[in-house]
């Protein structure tokens, strides 16, 4: 039994302690905002934040974060959140919008740690999340987007 912290509500889980996280989040708790993309730490389509980290949740066994904060995007709130939402929609940024959930939530972590990213630091930031239809150039420009609306970007 695991206690976890997922967008700010306490839930107690019965799971094996090796159980991938996603599959937590997705058939247990039912938060499907999570995506299974690959299964091996390669796409991102999985990503949440631990503890405001970015983590790829599809090999993150549950076992390890218990009674840590869990925000998926489902949760993500707070000007960050609210901003990367809005300039998302407003840029038009996603194509078919698989990977989106977790571009999001790198890219909040990203501006959680550095308010003004450059562009390096975006595609450093953004690195393990993978886009198939290739939306990167607008990926970048929506961080860059959210960064100056919230005071902190060019």
């Amino acid at each position: 039994m695991f206690s976890l912290i997922v967008n700010g509500e306490r839930h107690k889980v019965d799971a094996a302690p090796d159980m991938p996280l996603l599959w937590v989040l997705r058939d247990i708790l039912g938060l499907g905002g999570t995506k299974y993309g690959c299964g091996q730490n390669q796409c991102g389509a999985c990503t949440i934040l631990v503890d405001g980290e970015a983590k790829q949740s599809c090999m993150l066994p549950v076992g390890a974060v218990s009674g840590r904060r869990i925000t998926t995007i489902e949760g993500l709130d707070g000007a960050i959140g609210k901003t990367l939402i809005a300039v998302w929609t407003e840029l038009d940024v996603p194509q078919c919008g698989f990977c989106q959930s977790g571009q999001i939530l790198s890219a909040a972590a990203l501006l959680r740690r550095i308010p003004r990213p450059t562009d390096a630091d975006i595609d450093t930031a953004m690195d393990g999340n993978l886009c198939r239809c290739g939306t990167y150039n607008r990926i970048r420009a929506a961080v860059h987007l959210a960064a100056f609306r919230l005071g902190g970007g060019k």
